[in-house]
């Protein structure tokens, strides 16, 4: 049980509110993509033409989301290291609830993706800054189990954005998709009026504040160099390998759901309404959602009793199986039957990551957490990028693309299977004492 003091609890609530706000906006695209993406293209939303497009869309402009997460994480890391963790926090929460709150407005595409940028960047560098604040602040008894709660927020995060989608374009404005997107956008505004009230109740940790009394400035390089080397590759392998896996499966749920809505609909010989559609959509993310906040909870005993290398390589299995089983069992469009699968998926694909928050600021000293943290976390992130485009370009150029949709990602479920093979460069930290 978690026995922290009331400034504690404090400060692990603020990373998690910033956490699951950065969650909530990064995805909203995802959510209003199929109404969005025909709109500022000027196609009839539904048409074939309009699902190819959002295919490809959702894939680039997730791919560009990752590409800006990834900058954004190493440029404020190293901001974070210097200026402190509750600064960063603040400025990187402006960043990306302006950023969404303008996408909007968007008039095109062009100026979407711009926006996207500004609020991606805000997005990648505000995990660093929570979690290492996190690590920092509470006792070493309790830093997995802090951590690991950190980290429920982002399933929290995404059944937010769930919600707000659906109640916005399933239940306030189910006959105006062409407007309704715009004001799921403006809701991404809500995290900025969260960071300022993070900036009035939380101070920088005693630990960063020690650390860098002697002026001393944190290079880049050093992660690099024989001290840090090990540590660099270790956190960077497991993170590439899970963002790949989760960016891959989870960018095309609203995509994949609304296909299978739509065959669900045509077994049955009727029409696929807006509130069915939306309806698929919402089940299908929850329980993905579900299995994600599960997963992560369950990194704890993971950690604390088999170790972070076996955590790894049991989640990497599990989640070959439930990826390939999804989406290569040739399963029918059954709402009951998806949302056990998506469950199944959202357990390990997903909650995985419930274990970064407190694996990666072990494997570095407190001068370089922030910057050796989000540089691990994030520039998988480039590489990653590739997945969703080739999944959302490829998915795009079949006859049938939903089919296309399911043989990209039963090939990307073989994915984690390379983690379990980088297991001999994992560096085990179970007891060890956080760095300074």
């Amino acid at each position: 049980m978690l026995r922290l003091s009331r400034y504690q609890w404090t400060v692990l609530f603020a990373a998690w509110l910033g956490w699951g706000f950065d969650i909530f906006d990064g995805l909203l695209f995802n959510y209003v993509a199929p109404n969005c993406v025909p709109t500022l293209l000027s196609l009839p939303i539904g048409s074939p033409e309009a699902k190819a497009a959002t295919l490809y869309w959702t894939g680039l402009l997730t791919s560009i989301l990752l590409i800006g997460w990834a900058l954004g994480g190493i440029v404020f890391g190293y901001v974070c290291d210097r200026i402190g963790r509750t600064k960063t926090l603040l400025l990187t929460m402006l960043l990306y609830a302006l950023g969404t709150f303008f996408c909007a407005f968007a008039p095109n595409m062009e100026v979407l993706v711009l926006f996207r940028i500004i609020s991606s960047l805000g997005i990648g560098g505000e995990w660093a800054a929570g979690a290492s604040m996190v690590a920092e602040v509470v006792p070493e008894r309790s830093r997995v189990e802090a951590g690991a709660l950190l980290y429920t927020s982002a399933p929290m995060g995404l059944f937010l954005a769930t919600f707000v989608n659906s109640e916005i374009a399933g239940v306030l404005l189910p006959g105006s998709p062409a407007t309704s997107w715009r004001y799921v956008f403006l809701c991404g505004l809500i995290p900025a009026l969260i960071a300022f009230i993070v900036r009035m109740f939380v101070k920088e940790p005693e630990r960063w504040q020690q650390a860098t009394a002697d002026g001393k400035t944190p290079s880049l390089r050093e992660l690099f160099t024989p001290e840090h080397r090990a540590a660099t590759i270790s956190g960077f392998l497991m993170a590439l390998i899970a963002l790949i896996t989760w960016w891959s499966c989870n960018a095309f749920i609203p995509v994949v759901a609304t296909g299978l809505a739509q065959l669900a609909a045509k077994t049955q010989g009727i029409t696929a309404t807006q509130v069915m559609l939306e309806g698929w959509k919402t089940s299908v993310t929850y329980s993905f959602n579900a299995g994600g906040l599960i997963g992560t909870l369950l990194t704890i005993p993971a950690a604390k009793y088999l170790g972070r290398k076996w955590m790894f390589a049991i989640y990497f299995l599990l989640s070959t199986l439930a990826v390939t089983v999804a989406f290569g069992a040739k399963l029918p469009a059954n709402l009951q039957t998806w949302s056990l699968l998506y469950f199944a998926i959202g357990i390990t694909v997903f909650g995985i990551f419930g274990s970064f928050t407190y694996y990666l600021p072990e494997l570095f000293p407190t001068r370089l957490r922030a910057m050796g943290s989000g540089f691990c976390y994030n520039t998988g992130r480039i590489i990653t990028a590739i997945g969703p485009f080739l999944v959302g370009y490829i998915a795009s150029q079949k006859a049938n693309a939903l089919q296309g949709a399911f043989s990209i990602l039963f090939l990307i479920g073989f994915i984690p299977l390379m983690g379990v093979l980088a297991m001999p460069w994992v560096i085990e930290t179970k007891e060890r004492v956080l760095l300074d």
